[in-house]
C-alpha cells in the first residue's frame, strides 16, 4: 500500500491553531509546500477547518488541519471557534501559531492549558520572525518561523517528525494472535448496505493484518459459512464476522473454533475494548424514556435496514424490554455534553483516528455515561459476548 493510500484515520493528524491573522494558513502552506489554505490580510479568512491528507517528509502520511482563528468574532465567529475546538479531538500533534511581534494572548494560553490537559504534544511556532526585533521566547517546544523567508520551516518539520516517531504505536488488530500458516475465515455479508465493488475498511485492515502474520484468509458470506468450513479440510484458527451476522455465524461455527467480529477487533485496535465491554451492561438496565445516543463516525446514505437507525434500536428494544428515546449522530457530530444520555452506542470507529475515539470515550467517562460499540452490543444482546471475547481471556472477568 502506498503512503497516499493510507486511510485518513491511520494518519497522524497535525493541527495548526491560533488567533486570527497569526499566520496559520501561511505557515501551513509553507510547511506543506502547497497552497492548501487561502491567505489574506483580512481577519478571519479561514472560515472552516481545512483538512488535507498528504505525504509530508520526513513524517510520511499525515492529515494537516488548518483551523479558524480562536478569537473570531460574532455569532458566526463563535461557530467557527467551536469547530476549531472540535478539531482538537482529532489532533495527534498541535502547532500553536502566534505572531512573534504580539506574543501569546489569553486564548493562546487557554489553548496551551487545553493541550496539556488532553496530553497532546505541541509546538509553539512564532510566525513573522523576519519582522520581529528579537526572539525572547525559548525552549524545546518553541520555534521562530517565517513563511516569507523560510526561516525555521525545515526545523519545524523536523521537530514534528520527532513527535511522530514518539507517537508510533505498534497496534495490531489480530496478527499477534496468529502463527504463520494459520487459517482465518472472514465472514463478509454482501447485502444492500455493502459498498459496491469493495470491502469496508475494517475488513480490509483485518485482511492485511492476517497477511502480515503470514497466515491465510478465506472470505465468504454468512450464507456460505457452513459449506466453507466443510471445504477447508482443517480447523481454522478463528472466524471473524461482520457484527450484523453475529447470531447466524455463531450458530454455524462449531464451539471449538474461536469467534469474534471486525468491530470488536477495531475497538481493541483503538485501545478502548475494555471500557466498551464494561459499558454493555447498561443496555440491560434501560427503562422507558431513557435517552440512548447511537453514534457513527462516518456519514453514509441510510438504507431501509440501516444498522444504526433501524436494526440497533430494534435489537435494543427486544433486549431491554424498554422503549428508550433514540438520538443519532454521524461523522464529526458528537455531543460535548453526554450527561442527558443513559448509554452511548458507537460504531466500530474505523473512520475516526485513535485520538478522536479516545476523546469520545473520555467524554462519556467524564459524564459517567456507559459507552459500548456495535460489535460488543450485538454479541451481548444475542447472548454470545463471552464467546466473542474468548480470544482475550483477560476481559472475561469484566462480564462477571
Amino acid at each position: 500500500m502506498s503512503l497516499n493510500n493510507v486511510p485518513s484515520a491511520e494518519r497522524i493528524h497535525i493541527g495548526f491553531f491560533g488567533m486570527c491573522n497569526a499566520g496559520k494558513s501561511s505557515l501551513v502552506n509553507a510547511v506543506t509546500g502547497q497552497s492548501l489554505s487561502v491567505v489574506s490580510d483580512v481577519k478571519g479568512t479561514t472560515t472552516d477547518p481545512v483538512k488535507k491528507a498528504m505525504e509530508l517528509l520526513p513524517l510520511g502520511p499525515v492529515v494537516i488541519l488548518d483551523t479558524p482563528g480562536l478569537d473570531d468574532e460574532g455569532e458566526l465567529g463563535r461557530l467557527r471557534v467551536d469547530k476549531a475546538r472540535q478539531m482538537l479531538a482529532q489532533t495527534n500533534i498541535a502547532v500553536l501559531v502566534a505572531d512573534a511581534q504580539s506574543g501569546l494572548g489569553d486564548m493562546d494560553r487557554w489553548l496551551l492549558q487545553e493541550l496539556k490537559e488532553r496530553k497532546i504534544p505541541f509546538l509553539i511556532a512564532f510566525t513573522k520572525a523576519d519582522l520581529a526585533a528579537d526572539h525572547p521566547a525559548s525552549g524545546e517546544s518553541v520555534i521562530y518561523v517565517s513563511a516569507v523567508t523560510g526561516e525555521g520551516v525545515n526545523e519545524l518539520k523536523e521537530k514534528l517528525g520527532q513527535f511522530a516517531k514518539q507517537l508510533e504505536n505498534p497496534r495490531v488488530l489480530v496478527r499477534d494472535l496468529l502463527s504463520p500458516g494459520d487459517l482465518v475465515v472472514l465472514v463478509t455479508p454482501i447485502d444492500e448496505a455493502a459498498p459496491k465493488g469493495r470491502l469496508i475498511l475494517p475488513q480490509q485492515m483485518v485482511l492485511r493484518d492476517i497477511l502480515d502474520a503470514h497466515a491465510m484468509a478465506v472470505a465468504c458470506q454468512d450464507t456460505e459459512l457452513k459449506d466453507t468450513l466443510s471445504a477447508l479440510g482443517r480447523k481454522p484458527r478463528m472466524v471473524i464476522t461482520d457484527s450484523q451476522a453475529f447470531a447466524a455465524v455463531a450458530k454455524d461455527t462449531p464451539a471449538d473454533i474461536p469467534l469474534t467480529s471486525f468491530s470488536i477487533l477495531m475497538a481493541r485496535y483503538k485501545g478502548e475494548l475494555a471500557s466498551l465491554v464494561r459499558g454493555f451492561s447498561a443496555l440491560s438496565r434501560l427503562q422507558d424514556g431513557d435517552r440512548v445516543l447511537i453514534s457513527e463516525g462516518c456519514t453514509h446514505h441510510r438504507q431501509c435496514k440501516d444498522i444504526g437507525t433501524v436494526k440497533m434500536p430494534g435489537w435494543i428494544g427486544q433486549f431491554s424490554k424498554a422503549k428508550p428515546e433514540y438520538h443519532f449522530t454521524s461523522g464529526g457530530e458528537f455531543p460535548q455534553d453526554l450527561s442527558p444520555y443513559r448509554v452511548v452506542v458507537h460504531c466500530g470507529a474505523c473512520m475516526l483516528n485513535e485520538a478522536e475515539m479516545k476523546h469520545r470515550v473520555s467524554l462519556a467517562a467524564q459524564a459517567n455515561v456507559p459507552m459500548v460499540n456495535y460489535g460488543i452490543a450485538i454479541a451481548g444482546m444475542h447472548g454470545i459476548l463471552k464467546r466473542s471475547l474468548e480470544l482475550f481471556p483477560d476481559l472475561l472477568a469484566l462480564l462477571a
